[in-house]
């Protein structure tokens, strides 16, 4: 089977996952009245207006938020040739933290909307000033120097978010669901600037995979067949801050899907990114489709943070990866 083929399997699972999202939650609703809903919505059918408001926006979010989360981590893992990088090794997760935090506590901003733009700006900072630490100093861009950046400006943004929480306690109580990743009570209206942001960086990585290719190959035999690798690091840098900060800013802190799909997507595809790119797409919409309807059923009557689902899913197929890179190491 073809690595397009697998592509196309895996699209289908993905659009059977979106339809079984839309009939999972507290209440089930059969399929055949999902569609009748979507088609031909009725305001004063309750099951039709479940589907129409909550349910559609949250499985858009969740679509959104899985692949750009993973096309961000593989992106990382190409930029900083680290099989270990993740969006949070740029600052994004702590940097969209602190800046919620700073909003609720300095600020007493409380629409949802300011939420999302507080967290995406600080992600945006964060990215920029490892970008600009990671540039620094003599020579070009050092993977490792990349990464001591990115580790350095999470832990100062962490102890800062940490030493709000602790002065403003009610800033904990409103924030502390969004810390664990959450893709509830979000107002698909509010939410579409920064879905479109994410689809755009979506669309332009996937045109960008020939680019990473040759970048992937290395640095002195990407200069020699004429590419320019600052600009094109330059590129990916600017995606990845789009991708996983629009993620953040809409779903909170949600962990190992940047990290475990890249490294799923080419054990089934291979490492050719330009069908990679879109495998991993794919592949970590489900992901996190699959953990969100886990997470609304999980512990009925409550839901649990669809971050925790991820992790659950992530911690031991990150352990296994570590103990095998150690190793081969």
């Amino acid at each position: 089977m073809t690595a397009w083929s697998k592509l196309i399997i895996a699209s289908l699972v993905l659009l059977a996952c979106c339809v079984l999202s839309l009939s999972t939650g507290p209440s089930w609703i059969a399929p055949h009245t999902v569609f009748n809903a979507l088609l031909h919505g009725d305001p004063s059918n309750v099951d039709h207006l479940l589907v129409n408001t909550t349910r559609l926006s949250r499985t858009l979010m969740a679509v959104v938020v899985g692949a750009s989360l993973a096309m961000a981590g593989a992106l990382m893992q190409a930029m900083t040739r680290n099989p270990l990088a993740s969006p949070g090794l740029f600052g994004i997760n702590a940097g969209a933290t602190f800046a919620l935090i700073v909003s609720l506590s300095l600020f007493s901003l409380n629409a949802p909307e300011q939420w999302l733009w507080s967290a995406f700006c600080g992600a945006a900072v964060a990215g920029a000033l490892v970008w600009t630490v990671g540039n620094s100093g003599q020579g070009a861009l050092n993977p490792l120097r990349m990464v001591l950046a990115g580790a350095a400006i999470t832990a100062l943004f962490t102890a800062f978010s940490q030493a709000l929480l602790v002065i403003d306690q009610q800033g904990l109580d409103t924030v502390l669901f969004w810390l664990a990743g959450s893709l509830s009570e979000r107002s698909l209206a509010t939410a579409v600037p920064l879905l479109i942001c994410a689809l755009v960086a979506l669309l332009v990585a996937c045109l960008l995979g020939a680019q990473v290719n040759v970048l992937n190959a290395g640095v002195q035999i990407a200069i020699g067949l004429g590419q320019r690798t600052g600009l094109i690091r330059l590129q990916l840098g600017v995606l990845v801050v789009m991708l996983a900060g629009s993620a953040v800013a809409l779903a909170g802190s949600i962990g190992f899907i940047g990290l475990i799909v890249p490294h799923m997507v080419r054990r089934l595809v291979g490492i050719d990114h330009r069908v990679m790119l879109p495998g991993c797409a794919l592949l970590g919409a489900t992901l996190l489709l699959v953990a969100d309807m886990l997470a609304r059923v999980v512990i009925l009557p409550q839901e649990v943070p669809v971050g925790v689902m991820t992790a659950l899913f992530g911690a031991p197929f990150f352990i296994a990866l570590a103990r095998r890179g150690g190793r081969n190491a």
